[in-house]
Order: structure tokens, then C-alpha cells, then sequence
């Protein structure tokens, strides 16, 4: 093990971190507004958009990210739309990551029972209100494990943004493996930098669970 070497090219996997967290931060977070507004769509069975989400669902489920992301950076050029790379990881991710939040939201919101909005009516709340007081609070509860699930599973997803010439993780590994042989350090260094940006978030979320079980029975 090359400890001279790992210690020159560490500020670049510190770079490359960086960018990773960037567009993985961005992609999930319109991820969970993605998946939030398709979920309702399907708990309320607004016609005409009950449909069109069901299409994109099926359609961004059934489809590897490797080739959404060749889709936006490739072939629109070709429509006269030209992308660059961290906004073809944006789109990409979010376009993916939404149709995951969105089954898990609508899981979470079947366990709201029918009842309680059958209350929330009969005292004059609208559907907005039902939403925001009845059936959001419930639903976030229920719904912390399989979100936290989506965000890990989609931050492991970034490690497909080289194919797009994006410097991030992934690429900066290859690139050294290519360029020096230097392939046990390479990978000791991507695995590392992907346990550090995924472990604090796997204990934050055993974290969380605890705390949401806890309230959930009135303790503290």
C-alpha cells in the first residue's frame, strides 16, 4: 500500500466528495418534492394525472439510471437542448429518485386510515387541510425507513455520473487507476470516502426511528 500516494491524491477525492454531495443533495431533494406531489396524486385519484404519474412511475422504475442520464447528456443535443453534466445528474436523479419517494409516500399514506379523513370532513377541512393536519404528520412517520433507504440508495446511484464527465467520485478512481496503476489505493480510498458520506446518515436515521417509535407510544 502506496501511503505516499494516497496522501497526494486525497484532496481530490475530497473535491470529488464534494460534487458528489452537491448533486446527490440537490437530485434528493427534488426527489422528495417529485415524490410527494406524485403520491398525492395517486392517494387522492385525481383523474388524467392518476395516469400520467402511474406512466412516468413504471417508466423511470423500469429504466437504469446509466441510460436516463446517456438520454439527457447525449441525445437531446441532438433536439437542440443542450445539458451539462451536473444538470444532467440533477434531472437524472431526480427523475429516478422521484418515482421511489413517491411509492414510498403512498405507502405511507394508505396507513392513514379512512376514518380520520371522514372526521377531518365532517369539521370542514378541505382536502389541502386534510393533507397538511391529518394525513402528512401520520405519513412522514410511517414512511422514515423507506426514505432513508431511497436517499442511500440514490447517493450509491451518483457513482454512474462519471459516464456524463462528471469529476465525481467514480471518476476520479478510475482516472487514477488508468493513469498510475495504482488500483488498491484507488478503490481503499472510494470505498472510504462512500462509508463516510453514507454511515453518518444510516446512524442519524437508526437515530431518528428510535426517537419517532418512542413518541409514537408517548415517551421520550
Amino acid at each position: 500500500m502506496d501511503f505516499a500516494f494516497i496522501k497526494e491524491v486525497f484532496p481530490m477525492y475530497i473535491e470529488a466528495a464534494i460534487l458528489t454531495l452537491k448533486i446527490g443533495c440537490a437530485g434528493i431533494l427534488l426527489s422528495f418534492v417529485t415524490g410527494a406531489l406524485c403520491a398525492i396524486i395517486r392517494y387522492w385519484k385525481l383523474p388524467v394525472l392518476r395516469v400520467v404519474v402511474r406512466v412516468y412511475t413504471e417508466l423511470s422504475r423500469n429504466t437504469p439510471l446509466l441510460i436516463q442520464l446517456f438520454f439527457l447528456y447525449f441525445a437531446l443535443p441532438k433536439l437542440g437542448i443542450k445539458l451539462s453534466g451536473e444538470q444532467c445528474g440533477v434531472i437524472g436523479l431526480t427523475f429516478l429518485g422521484g418515482s421511489y419517494m413517491a411509492e414510498t409516500f403512498r405507502s405511507a399514506l394508505e396507513t392513514v386510515g379512512r376514518n380520520q379523513l371522514e372526521s377531518g370532513m365532517c369539521v370542514g377541512l378541505n382536502r389541502i387541510q386534510l393533507v397538511q393536519h391529518v394525513v402528512l404528520p401520520q405519513a412522514l412517520n410511517v414512511s422514515v425507513p423507506g426514505l432513508v433507504a431511497n436517499i442511500i440508495f440514490l447517493l450509491k446511484e451518483t457513482s454512474v455520473f462519471s459516464a456524463v464527465a462528471l469529476a465525481d467520485l467514480m471518476f476520479v478512481a478510475k482516472d487514477l487507476i488508468g493513469l498510475y496503476y495504482k488500483t488498491e489505493e484507488s478503490l481503499v480510498l472510494l470505498v472510504l470516502a462512500y462509508a463516510v458520506i453514507l454511515l453518518p446518515i444510516s446512524i442519524f436515521s437508526y437515530y431518528i426511528e428510535r426517537r419517532l417509535k418512542y413518541a409514537q407510544y408517548g415517551n421520550v
